[in-house]
């Protein structure tokens, strides 16, 4: 019988804050999410991420399942691929010297009655099953990825593992040279040394013999 295909998993749309930026993606679960931030704790867990029912971000990011897209922290503008970093840190670091003034609290602005009452933009189902289909491609081409760094990581550790082999091995070997050149400069060095006591025992006896008959010659 054939296998039946596996259902696509409804994507959501999660959002969070890491470093400069706010991020948004469509995903099937926190889970995917957190993996798609590259987050090493549960964001969710600790308040720093959350699901959105925004429609605007939940537009953008179904228009881009699995991608994660960004905008500049503490904006309200719209989420994209490739974002800008925010023009108020830029700011700050043209003026390193002058201390920001502090911003004007801003009246929030009214919305008209009838953008009031205008009912959010959902995603049909269609739109939801082609989201979902895209995300699995993003997914599989992500992991793609993914073990192909690996595989890179670890055919550098092969090559460095190989290196560091092959210099211990040379190591090994100088020192087995070194030692044994050492014991035979050692043996030579003990054979002169019995050599030297030898001959100087001899000319002991040869000069107390030469000397005991220079003395009887002078009497």
């Amino acid at each position: 019988m054939p296998k039946k295909a596996k259902p696509k998993r409804k994507l959501k749309t999660y959002q969070t804050s890491l470093g400069f930026y706010d991020q948004a993606i469509a995903a099937p679960s926190m889970k995917a999410a957190l993996d798609a931030w590259g987050a090493r704790s549960n964001l969710f867990h600790q308040g720093a991420a959350k699901e959105t029912d925004d429609p605007d971000i939940v537009a953008a990011t179904m228009e881009k399942p699995g991608v994660v897209l960004r905008r500049p922290v503490g904006s309200d503008g719209p989420f994209t691929e490739h974002s800008e970093l925010p023009t108020d840190l830029a700011d700050d670091e043209a003026r390193p010297n002058r201390k920001a003034k502090p911003k004007a609290k801003s009246k929030p602005r009214k919305l008209p009655a009838k953008a009031a009452k205008e009912p959010s933009r959902k995603v049909d189902d269609q739109q939801a099953r082609k989201a979902a289909a895209a995300f699995e491609k993003e997914e599989r081409r992500r992991e793609a990825e993914r073990r192909k760094e690996e595989a890179a990581r670890a055919k550098e550790r092969a090559r460095r593992d190989r290196a560091v082999a092959n210099a211990q091995a040379a190591l090994d070997d100088a020192r087995r040279q070194h030692e044994s050149r050492a014991e035979a400069i050692e043996a030579e060095r003990a054979a002169l040394e019995e050599r030297a006591e030898t001959e100087q025992s001899r000319w002991d006896k040869q000069r107390m013999k030469l000397t005991e008959a220079v003395r009887r010659a002078r009497e």
